[in-house]
């Protein structure tokens, strides 16, 4: 059997904030291998540093100390220019609230990222229909966020995140506004999402049932990540 390879790696990542009398110590240290087709949820009560550890992961904030590689290649010392082109091109995102573009249609929002990425009108459109399509809101194409419910806004983010074919997946309480009926369906979409395209997925979750579900369960405490 042919090992999956890791796609993002943390190895001793730190990272702190200045304060008037020393520094606030977020992460300590913390490791994690994601390896292609993965998923695994991140457990972590409020305030425990998950959306640092995300941001970190995701290159938008630069390690304290340590490293975060995607792909196998360092990013520490990557300018920003350098940075923005592996976000814009490895990594996607998905929060807990969709931040879609209310002037956009759905289709329009999952085309605009491929067209920031070089990708023709019409290259873009026949993707973003395509990824529509495959999550069972292909209907619904043409409708503001305004016009569609929580779950099909979350849906078209997801299509969103992915449009680009990124190698890393990372995901805020994704389904944490929705209800247990749509949070299943809306998870159900993105794990077969990953299970057909090889795509990896850390998905920070209070939902322990969709936890549950995932090849791994991690979480990070005190500054660190451990098994749960």
């Amino acid at each position: 059997m042919v090992e999956k390879r890791t796609v993002l790696r943390l190895e001793a990542v730190e990272r702190y904030y200045p304060e008037a009398d020393g520094k606030l110590e977020i992460l300590k240290g913390a490791n994690l291998d994601l390896r292609e087709g993965e998923m695994i949820a991140l457990v972590a009560p409020s305030g425990a540093g998950k959306s640092t550890l995300l941001h970190t992961a995701g290159l938008l904030e630069r390690p304290d100390a340590g490293e975060v590689y995607v792909a196998g290649l360092a990013c520490g010392t990557l300018s920003d220019g350098e940075r923005t082109a592996r976000r814009r091109n490895d990594i996607g995102f998905v929060y807990q609230f969709h931040h879609l573009l209310p002037e956009f249609s759905a289709l329009e929002n999952v085309m605009i990222p491929q067209m920031v990425r070089g990708l023709s009108h019409q290259e873009a459109a026949e993707r973003a229909g395509q990824l529509l399509d495959y999550m069972r809101i292909g209907e619904r194409a043409a409708h503001r966020p305004a016009e569609l419910s929580g779950g099909e806004q979350q849906r078209v983010a997801i299509a969103r995140a992915v449009a680009n074919a990124p190698l890393v997946l990372l995901a805020d309480e994704p389904t944490g506004n929705l209800d247990p009926e749509t949070s299943t369906y809306v998870f159900d979409a993105l794990s077969a999402l990953a299970r057909q395209s090889g795509l990896a997925a850390l998905v920070v979750t209070h939902n322990h049932a969709l936890a549950d579900r995932m090849d791994r369960v991690v979480a990070l405490e005190d500054g660190r990540i451990n098994a749960a």
